[in-house]
């Protein structure tokens, strides 16, 4: 992951406001970004590229990506509220930065949402065992359109594409 060419894509406001949201809790920077590399790296196992298309695999990493920033900052501060905070103003930075169509951005945020959900419910588990219950839910993922209503899916995964 190359960070430098990642930020050469967001504009200056954007990168004004992650300098704002690290200053903010500076020891949660490195977590974020080795969970941040973790999870495109057990995306990629798992799912190959498919994990940059609209399917469940982008399921998986959008869930599994806040999960694994929440675990892995809860090591540096063990306050559920913060990290939890902290995974979704990092990940809602993302795609505000990186702007998508509307119906994929929110399938986006409400898989963040899952992972979050799932660091709440999940935070004693190893990440193996959450890989595996993530996998699991990836294959129960139920697929959306514009007249969906996301609410209806509280707690459980979405995604645009075909499996």
């Amino acid at each position: 992951m190359n960070l430098f060419a990642i930020l050469k894509r967001v504009d200056f406001k954007n990168i004004l406001k992650v300098l704002g949201i690290g200053l903010s809790r500076p020891h949660f920077i490195w977590p974020t970004l080795k969970a941040t590399k973790d999870c495109i790296a057990i995306s990629t196992k798992n799912y190959g590229k498919l994990h940059h298309k609209n399917g469940p695999a982008n399921a998986f990493r959008h869930a599994f990506w806040n999960y694994l920033i929440a675990k892995r900052c809860f090591k540096w501060q063990e306050n559920e509220e913060v990290v939890l905070a902290w995974a979704k103003k990092v990940t809602d930075w993302h795609e505000a930065s990186f702007p998508n169509n509307k119906l994929p951005e929110a399938m986006d945020l409400h898989n963040n949402e899952v992972g979050r959900f799932i660091f709440e419910q999940n935070r004693e588990k190893s990440e193996q065992k959450v890989i595996a219950l993530i996998k699991q839910m990836t294959l129960e993922s139920t697929k959306i359109d514009e007249n969906s209503t996301l609410s209806d899916h509280k707690n459980r995964m979405v995604h645009i594409l075909e499996k």
